[in-house]
């Protein structure tokens, strides 16, 4: 199907995708109260990408405070907001921007349900500090009756066949045999330059990370929201477990790119890497000791 009969520039309730070139603001005025269930977006972190403007640090929480807001009212009852950042760096001292974010979402009246640590192996190289190799993404939610299905994110045990070896349940399984739950530290790789995901985009989600956010946080049919679009990896994994897609980007070029991939998300043919893949394989990579019995 082509993506002319599935995507609006405008937010209607029947449009499945809706890609927006401009501020967020004008695409929120459109989303009545209460119609998003998942809204998750790396907003841009005020250090002087191409694709804002550097700002002072309390204007820079205005203009978050403002969107944050208007979030919240189009967030339903069930909905969660998770917000993906990192580090304001100013004069070489750096302020991590969930700790001043946190108020925001606070004095709004969510509450933080995790500060989830994503760690990855690349990134840029400090000579006056120690390499930042981690972001986080502060999970929030309107009400204490939200939506979260752990069950479509579990991991394998580390100990599958385990059993209970004493008491009332001696010789039952000890641990969910769905695997267990991925904890709060997440290792998944960032899109660098030998990634399969890679476009021009200097700051890109992995897929992989939205999905685990889109699994356990929404049901099929739900709308998955990104105000700071980019080139589109949350309306990729929102489309991708039968949701709803909709965000808006400023940049016309992450836009283009943004349909590119969504017109091949939905042919099928968008590479992206999965979410079941191991970081590390030292077999693949040739590293692995094999020591044959015949040899030993």
């Amino acid at each position: 199907m082509s993506i002319q009969n599935k995507l609006s520039k405008t937010f209607t309730p029947t449009d499945p995708i809706v890609v927006y070139q401009g501020d967020c603001l004008e695409l929120l005025a459109q989303i009545p109260n209460g119609t998003l269930q998942l809204v998750v977006t790396s907003p841009p972190y005020n250090i002087g990408k191409e694709y804002e403007k550097k700002l002072k640090l309390n204007q820079y929480l205005e203009q978050q405070t403002i969107i944050i807001k208007e979030c919240v009212r189009a967030l339903s009852e069930q909905g969660s907001i998770c917000w993906q950042v990192g580090n304001y760096v100013d004069n070489g001292s750096i302020i991590p921007l969930d700790t001043v974010l946190y108020p925001i979402f606070n004095d709004l009246g969510l509450k933080m349900r995790n500060r989830v640590i994503w760690h990855f192996e690349h990134g840029l190289h400090c000579a006056k500090r120690f390499s930042g190799r981690y972001e986080t993404i502060i999970w929030f939610t309107k009400t204490d009756n939200y939506y979260f299905n752990l069950d479509p994110i579990r991991v394998p045990q580390k100990y599958p066949g385990k059993k209970y070896f004493k008491g009332p349940k001696t010789g039952q399984y000890s641990c969910n045999p769905l695997g267990k739950n991925p904890g709060d530290l997440w290792i998944i790789p960032n899109v660098k330059n030998n990634h399969i995901e890679k476009t021009i985009h200097p700051c890109q989600f992995p897929v992989e990370l939205i999905e685990r956010l889109v699994l356990s946080m929404t049901k099929e049919g739900d709308w998955v929201f990104d105000p700071f679009l980019g080139v589109g990896s949350t309306i990729i994994a929102a489309i991708r477990h039968g949701r709803k897609g909709a965000g808006a980007e400023i940049t016309k070029k992450y836009i283009d790119i943004t349909k590119e991939r969504i017109q091949m998300e939905i042919q099928g043919a968008l590479k992206t890497r999965p979410m079941d893949r191991p970081v590390y394989d030292p077999q693949k990579a040739g590293n692995s000791l094999r020591i044959s019995p015949w040899n030993a």
